[in-house]
């Protein structure tokens, strides 16, 4: 392996040509037309076209993909997440066409991305499943069959697309008589997104935390899982903060969810990264609740809490190595790391995005701060992607230093010419009981409901009057004599960052 194709954009892409540029390989960018000029295009050692913004048109043509492949000279492909990720046609064009696909075979990818399938699998393992159903509910399925199916189950439930993930095709039904509707809904958003309008019921675990199991398995039988990450700061069903470890996880309870995730992948014959999760509840029991056969968005805490890269050990085991890391280090963590995905939304709007170009960034530095970043000063944020500008992470010996060391980098943090989601995570990170590790996964809906559209931009005591002040500089800096010294405007940061010098 000489050459590897990145068939994704963004922050994910910049990872994974760093790490082909650490292990010594090349690396190819592929771009829409929107992306011509996108970090990614301009950091990797060849970039090809492959259509229009829309991403059926770009990032979802397998045959371009493949063709560029081809004419790159490119020996393997990376998919990244999102996009062809989880799609076995792709994996399966890749091998029909010679390269090396760096993830799980088509067959794993088929197998557990039926959410229906994989609780099977889990419990061929003996590994406890959400209470559900057991077979997808397909178009053709009338309301009164699926009420039925429901009210075996019990209520609450969760409907949830058979083929995706990420929240799409997802809704909470309390009452019955709800049920016909919010089927309609999810059937018609999980074909939208994933062109397979089936889904299934589960019942809703209440106050859950949401915990996976991050692990590799190669190619000759070894599957090691690593430390846990807490994935329960949500915001509708989408991740927004994780962690590594979780504050609620005992060593015991951390041995006994690794060797369930290993047991799942040994029976459905995985290799390469993957992720199982699972529903705490209350009373400390866990659930199998699917796998992503993929690389996840929040690998970063689990980089930094067992120094490995899982990238590089992608690709390592996708050319043929076997694990060589020490499965009981994997599940010991060194220290603890937090993850925020900020993203190009306004969080004063409901989180609307706001796309554009991002006239200035800051990006923090210092010990323990990690930044995954895929845009960069001057670039734009396009409409017609994930509006995810960056990955902050944070690490420390402790949670408390972590939060620290996260507080601050919060702090100097500076996106300009957009709205981010910055002023949210200094909020949350203010929060007494996300600081006391109290949350489950309906936290941070809860607490926005509580805080009725106060407005995140004065959550932090001074700002307004800052901001004030960094208009009046911005004024006096615009009528500075030419022959003196203007006023630097960059100097308020505080108010910079709070938008008064978008």
């Amino acid at each position: 392996m000489k050459k590897i194709l990145i068939a994704n954009r963004g922050e994910i892409a910049v990872r994974i040509i760093r790490a082909c540029r650490d292990m010594g390989l090349a690396s190819v960018a592929v771009f829409s037309t929107c992306d011509r000029a996108a970090l990614h295009v301009r950091m990797a050692d060849e970039a090809y076209f492959v259509g229009p913004n829309p991403p059926r048109e770009s990032y979802l043509r397998i045959d371009r993909l493949i063709e560029v492949a081809r004419q790159s000279g490119a020996d393997a492909v990376h998919p990244g997440y999102g996009f062809l990720s989880e799609n076995q046609d792709f994996a399966a064009a890749c091998r029909d066409a010679g390269l090396v696909f760096i993830g799980p075979s088509p067959e794993a990818i088929a197998l557990m991305g039926s959410k229906t399938a994989a609780r099977q699998v889990a419990k061929r393992a003996g590994v406890a499943v959400v209470p559900g159903a057991e077979e997808p509910i397909g178009v053709g399925v009338a309301d009164a069959d699926v009420l039925a199916i429901a009210a075996i189950i019990g209520y609450p439930l969760m409907l949830k697309a058979v083929a995706g993930g990420g929240g799409k095709g997802m809704r909470m039904v309390a009452d019955p008589a709800d049920l016909p509707g919010a089927l309609r809904a999810a059937r018609s958003e999980a074909g939208s997104a994933f062109g397979d309008a089936a889904v299934y019921l589960e019942r809703r675990i209440e106050t859950p935390r949401h915990i996976e199991v991050q692990l590799l398995a190669d190619s000759f039988g070894t599957v090691v899982p690593f430390v846990e990450r807490e994935c329960s700061i949500q915001r509708r069903h989408q991740k927004v903060v994780e962690e590594s470890p979780s504050t609620v996880v005992t060593p015991d309870l951390r041995r006994q969810m690794a060797a369930a995730a290993a047991a799942v992948a040994r029976a459905a014959h995985y290799t390469n990264a993957g992720t199982i999760e699972f529903l705490l509840d209350p009373g400390g029991a866990f659930h199998f609740l699917e796998m992503n056969t993929r690389l996840q968005v929040e690998h970063p805490v689990t980089e930094m809490v067992t120094g490995v890269d899982l990238v590089q050990w992608q690709i390592r085991i996708a050319r043929g190595e076997a694990l060589t890391l020490d499965p009981a280090a994997m599940i010991a963590p060194r220290g603890h790391a937090v993850e925020c995905r900020i993203y190009a939304e306004d969080p004063d709007t409901g989180f609307m995005p706001s796309p554009g170009r991002i006239t200035g960034l800051r990006v923090p530095l210092g010990p323990g701060i990690r930044d995954d970043g895929g845009a960069c000063e001057g670039g734009e944020v396009p409409i017609h992607y994930d509006p995810m500008v960056s990955k902050l992470i944070a690490w420390a010996e402790d949670r408390p230093g972590t939060l620290a060391r996260l507080g601050r980098a919060l702090e100097e943090y500076e996106v300009r010419g957009i709205r981010t989601t910055l002023p949210f995570f200094r909020w949350l990170l203010g929060d007494d009981d996300f600081r006391a590790g109290r949350y489950d996964t309906s936290f941070i809906d809860r607490k926005l409901a509580a805080r009725q559209g106060q407005p995140f931009q004065a959550a932090t005591g001074d700002h307004a009057v800052l901001s004030a002040i960094a208009v009046a500089v911005r004024q006096l800096a615009v009528v500075a004599p030419a022959s003196g010294p203007a006023l630097d405007p960059s100097r308020w940061r505080q108010a910079a960052r709070e938008g008064a010098l978008r």
